[in-house]
């Protein structure tokens, strides 16, 4: 018996040290991953608040070398760059907003069961996640709806997401039991009680990934603004007024429609970059808690 306690042990401890083996190369896996993912940004931000003749002679690698502001001082002093910010926001928060409650109506019909061809509309639906009808068509539609040159040519066309639908609609179906709406529909309440004070509570993760996934892509996007927005300079989104002035640093120190002039354009490129990720970097940490809990209730399938 004792021989048998020896062994045992023996082999559990050799299966705790593998275990603790596993685990350290696992986490020192993640750890590059990290670093892979961050080392870039950290580049970004060195570059941004270093002197020119440090970028210019390639010496910024992860901490900047003659710090200075000069750059951001430039771009706050830029009134087309601010002009460009606030139409951004202005964009992101109206298309998040539509784009929500777009999906929350939609994903809250798609799951009750008294609604006549839901099948079809949820078909109908995922098909646009496979096939499109394309840039071309896209442009005719809303130069043809008198569109163009305006913001709601970057927020309408966009509004709808058929993959945040089914990530809506799974999150109501999973976590939402239709006994909740049956004990509501006995005290009368009709489908817009149900969706305003059973649904939507009992939804904050999925609500709260869901506003962020629009707000990151709709912040992020500048083709459809380039494709759009010709003559109207001043309703520019951020993304391509960043756009033009990295084009244009890239073929010449004088940038066009700016007030800038650096005497190394990267060091503009670089604080362009940091000015337009901040708001988001902002915003994430208070909803990290919803985002991680809504990843998971929509990662779960029907």
């Amino acid at each position: 018996m004792e021989r048998q306690r020896q062994t045992a042990g023996r082999r559990g401890y050799r299966e705790s040290q593998g275990t603790r083996t596993a685990q350290a190369m696992l986490y020192l896996l993640l750890l590059l991953v990290t670093f892979t993912c961050i080392l870039p940004f950290i580049h970004v931000i060195a570059k941004s608040f270093s002197a020119d003749a440090y970028v210019l002679a390639g010496r910024v690698f992860l901490w900047p070398m003659g710090v200075t502001a000069d750059a951001y001082a430039k771009i706050f002093a830029d009134a087309s760059i601010l002009r460009s910010l606030w139409s951004s926001l202005a964009v992101t928060i109206s298309f998040t907003a539509i784009g929500m409650f777009i999906t929350v109506c939609a994903g809250y019909a798609l799951t009750r069961p008294q609604l006549k061809g839901r099948r079809a509309l949820n078909f109908l639906c995922i098909f646009t996640l496979y096939f499109s009808g394309g840039i071309i068509p896209e442009y005719i539609l809303i130069s043809s709806l008198g569109m163009m040159d305006s913001l709601w040519s970057i927020i309408l066309p966009l509004a709808f997401s058929a993959y945040n639908l089914v990530i809506m609609k799974n999150s109501i179906s999973i976590g939402i039991p239709l006994s909740l709406e049956e004990s509501a529909r006995i005290d009368g309440a009709g489908h817009f009680r149900i969706l305003g004070s059973i649904v939507v509570p009992l939804s904050k993760p999925i609500l709260a990934t869901l506003s962020l996934f629009f707000a990151v892509g709709r912040w992020n996007a500048y083709q459809d603004a380039l494709f759009y927005i010709k003559q109207r300079v001043d309703l520019r989104p951020l993304q391509l007024k960043m756009y033009y002035l990295i084009v244009q640093a890239s073929e010449s120190f004088n940038l066009e429609a700016t007030q800038v002039s650096l005497t190394n354009p990267e060091v503009m490129k670089a604080a362009c970059i940091v000015f337009a990720t901040l708001p988001i970097l902002c915003i994430y940490p208070f909803i990290q808690k919803y985002f991680v809990q809504g990843v998971m209730i929509g990662a779960v399938k029907e």
